[in-house]
């Protein structure tokens, strides 16, 4: 793929020293050959496209079609999207574990790497219903069953992930990197979600075999996308702490494998004087950085709000519409079109002007978009046109909210104790969005509050209120 090898093209200003490559885990500190960089960057957008491949099957517009198939109520559909939120709480117990490892690609692969082997089970109790062995109950628990589980090692991985993938990615080539990389899946889920779709729909024993046999493909798929992460260059988070705690001691600072030599020497103040000698410090440095705090308050409550209304779009059109799966999968083909076309642009915008004004404008039309859905309905003009350009709003204006929230997230957090703040951020707003999915599932049981139309107008209303404290966030560098 020609957009991948443009992306991992390096300036040639980065000075960097040859060290060696993977397996042996090397300490984030020291300074990473181009030609690992280049190497660790195309091996992780590899693995973002098989990952997206792993995601259709384990969650999504398939996963809700066949929960709708096994006659699941909107609590369930409220609890299989507050899952994944609700065990980001488990996030800073994960830091700690994988700031304790010796390998990044290690600790990913028990965590990553099981959950994923999880959804097995799933095929089998799906053949198993073919079979009498297994009904429709038990199917549809023990689907939120391995929703929980596997998600719950997710959860105790991605911290470790995201402060892995931080030190890779030169500091100024991030939004351009991540654009590239998340167009990558968009481009797979562009291509996949519609043929997957009509293959569960067409499947000639059936939908819920149809959909079994895509989710076999999708933990294949997930299984190499882990091999591609032991071609990115390993990080030993014992290193880090045991240089950084002897540079400081002696007076040295730390230099970084990430960024040119002018910015090293400023990050690696920041790195040194993010130090404390005793212990338990952290906590006192989390809650006096104010800045870390009011982004905080802004990504819990903007994911609350979002969490309000968002899961619940497919079950609409699953369900009061009485779309079939296949015209969902082709909108939602149109969505990762969208987002495929627009990252690329949001990441250059994003090196340019910084992260928090498109955070601003943009969120403000992402606060909009669910008012556009009260007047849909069973007509031909609705479903040939405006369900399509809906979701081709949602996939150009998310793909800047997804990305820039990343971004902005990676610019505060110190260096120091990295996955920590990113653990942090991912539990607190894990809990506000569980929390706006379970409110959002019994507002739809009673019709005094509106039902799906009601819950839609007040997720606007709260997506509004929550980018009030934006405002006050400052992005490191701008």
């Amino acid at each position: 793929m020609d957009f991948v090898q443009v992306e991992t093209t390096l300036p040639l200003t980065l000075e960097i020293s040859q060290i060696t490559l993977p397996p042996t885990a090397l300490s984030p500190t020291s300074r990473i050959p181009k030609d690992t960089i280049r190497t660790s960057l195309r091996a992780s957008t590899t693995d973002s496209v098989l990952a997206a491949v792993y995601s259709l099957g384990t969650g999504g517009i398939l996963l809700s079609n066949f929960l709708v198939e096994l006659g699941a109520s909107p609590v369930v559909f409220g609890m299989l999207s507050s899952i994944p939120m609700l065990v980001n709480l488990v996030q800073p117990l994960g830091a700690y574990l994988s700031e304790r490892s010796t390998s990044r690609f290690q600790y990913s692969l028990r965590t990553h790497g099981i959950g994923r082997l999880l959804w097995l089970v799933l095929v089998i109790s799906i053949a198993g219903v073919s079979w009498g062995v297994v009904n429709t109950h038990q199917l549809v628990i023990l689907t939120l069953l391995i929703v929980l589980f596997s998600n719950l090692l997710g959860g105790l991985g991605t911290a470790s992930w995201l402060s892995w993938i931080a030190m890779i990615v030169p500091r100024q080539l991030r939004g351009r990197y991540f654009g590239i990389r998340n167009s990558a899946a968009s481009l797979t889920n562009l291509v996949c979600v519609p043929m997957a779709g009509l293959a569960v729909s067409h499947w000639y024993g059936g939908t819920l075999q149809g959909y079994g046999v895509i989710l076999l493909v999708g933990i294949v798929f997930g299984i190499m996308g882990l091999g591609c992460q032991y071609f990115q260059v390993d990080m030993n988070p014992r290193c880090l702490r045991r240089q950084a705690t002897q540079n400081t001691y002696y007076g040295k600072l730390p230099q970084t494998s990430e960024i040119q030599p002018e910015v090293a020497k400023d990050e690696s103040s920041e790195v040194a004087q993010s130090i404390h000698p005793p212990q338990n410090q952290l906590t006192d440095s989390l809650w006096k950085n104010s800045n870390f705090l009011r982004f905080l308050l802004y990504f819990s409550f903007w994911t609350l709000a979002v969490s309000l209304s968002e899961p619940f779009f497919n079950l609409y059109m699953l369900d009061r519409l009485d779309l079939d799966v296949s015209y969902v999968t082709i909108y939602n083909s149109l969505q990762a079109g969208a987002t495929l076309l627009m990252l690329i642009l949001w990441g250059k915008l994003a090196d340019k002007i910084g992260n928090r004004p498109i955070l601003i404008c943009i969120g403000i039309l992402v606060a909009a978009t669910p008012l556009l859905w009260l007047g849909i309905g069973v007509n031909r003009l609705d479903i040939w046109l405006w369900l399509p350009l809906l979701h081709i709003l949602s996939g150009g204006t998310w793909a800047a909210i997804d990305l820039c929230s990343n971004n902005i997230q990676l610019a505060i957090a110190p260096n120091k104790n990295q996955s920590i703040y990113f653990a942090i951020a991912a539990a607190v707003a894990g809990a506000s969005g569980a929390l706006g999915t379970t409110i959002g599932s019994f507002i739809i049981q009673f019709a005094q509050f509106g039902g799906l139309l009601g819950l839609f107008a007040l997720s606007s209303l709260f997506r509004l209120a929550a980018l009030v404290p934006l405002f006050f966030v400052k992005e490191p560098g701008r």
